[in-house]
């Protein structure tokens, strides 16, 4: 369902809500009296590898539900396909999950580029695609793309909260901002732009942008610097602002503000990498609990999520917030399962997607899923986080960008 008129597509989305709730549905494909298929891509390999563990964290957690007997009877078996972050792989993959594999529905594919590749066929399908693992804003327009939804907060939510923490701080602020050149980064720059404006700042912030594919980014941060900017914000996947922390630390380069952006903040792949010393004082945001803060040491989330880290994925690194990502939402969609009881239908499979309201216990306090057939954003609300040399510490309550 693509390029149809505003009022169709109004009414497509809105149907999920409307359809009554014990309609006799067929099940989607995929699921049988005893199991539910469905799958996603993930980059296991590329320069984005360090997400896997997202995925790792999510089938073992589906492990675990399945020792406890699944969902409604039903086992979950998830294909987590390597598409090593190179979209025309991603399209390569989703195609055969789709056609050969034929999944009930996507879950959880990761990155920007990967699943713009992928959302127009997966729409025309009407195959589900549920909660992306990207903050790009565009993965929450139901009216043209009803059948895929994010999960975390958008970019621009993001980049609204910073802007307005400059705007509280640092009154003569001349902003520098350098982002991935793809949809991810232009929402980010927008949401930093968008803030100061909305908030009287005359001055747009001085962009540069870099490939993922590139080798370094020493130049592009040599240039921000030479720019005289006294705030400084780098967007991008660990690997990228590691190597921004440290490029501004050996150039003496302390502006009165460094944020990264929360898609490169896990503390092992995007701050060690980088120098735990040269990362002090840096600022990004958060919705999740980090999992180095030692605040959450005598948390009963915390605590739940160590013991199954340590019972079900044992190997995985208990510094590294992916795995706190991946554990919320493998959560979240276990609550969608709970919801379908018995029509696992594709189109109640999406209804139930968008009708959440639940509390999870590795979110920052304050913050909640919640989703209805006009809201496709689970998430609006982060809290900002300052690393102290050790972990990420929340200053401020939860803010809605």
């Amino acid at each position: 369902m693509v390029r149809t008129t505003r009022r169709a597509l109004l009414g497509a989305a809105a149907a999920f809500s409307i359809l009554p709730a014990r309609a006799e549905s067929k099940n989607a494909p995929g699921v049988s009296d005893s199991e539910i298929l469905f799958g996603q891509t993930m980059p296991y390999s590329g320069p984005a590898s360090s997400y896997g563990t997202i995925g790792r964290a999510q089938g073992n957690y589906f492990k675990m539900i399945n020792e406890q007997g699944g969902v409604n009877g039903r086992k979950l078996n998830l294909l987590s396909l390597d598409d090593g972050y190179i979209p025309p792989r991603t399209v390569e993959l989703t195609r055969r999950l789709v056609e050969q594999d034929k999944v009930a529905f996507l879950f959880g594919p990761l990155g920007t580029p990967t699943n713009n590749a992928t959302r127009k066929y997966l729409n025309q399908r009407k195959a589900p695609t549920l909660f992306i693992a990207s903050g790009a804003t565009q993965f929450g327009d139901y009216e043209h793309y009803p059948w895929s939804i994010g999960w975390q907060p958008t970019y621009q939510i993001e980049g609204h909260i910073y802007a307005k923490h400059i705007l509280a701080t640092v009154p003569d602020a001349k902003v520098a901002v350098l982002y991935q050149n793809d949809d991810a980064g232009k929402d980010y720059y927008k949401g930093v732009a968008d803030g100061l404006a909305a908030g009287g700042h005359k001055e747009a912030p001085l962009g540069n942008t870099y490939e993922v594919t590139d080798p370094t980014i020493d130049s592009q941060i040599v240039a921000l610097k030479e720019s005289g900017a006294n705030v400084f914000f780098m967007q991008g996947i660990p690997k990228f602002c590691a190597m921004g922390i440290r490029k501004a630390y050996d150039l003496n380069w302390r502006p009165k503000l460094l944020f990264i952006s929360s898609t490169g903040s896990s503390v092992a792949t995007g701050i060690i990498p980088a120098g735990v010393d040269k990362a002090v004082g840096v600022i990004t945001t958060a919705f999740v609990k980090d999992p180095t803060d030692t605040q959450w040491e005598s948390d009963a989330g915390y605590k739940g999520w160590l013991d199954w880290m340590k019972k079900y994925y044992a190997d995985g690194d208990l510094k590294d917030v992916n795995n706190v990502y991946g554990y919320c939402t493998a959560q979240t969609l276990i609550q969608v399962l709970k919801q379908c009881d018995k029509d696992l239908s594709r189109e109640n499979i999406m209804r139930q997607a968008t009708n959440l309201d639940m509390e999870l216990p590795m979110l920052q306090p304050g913050i909640r899923v919640k989703t209805t057939p006009t809201d496709y954003y689970p998430l609006k609300q982060m809290r900002l986080v300052r690393f102290d040399g050790k972990a990420w510490v929340p200053f401020g309550e939860a803010i809605t960008g």
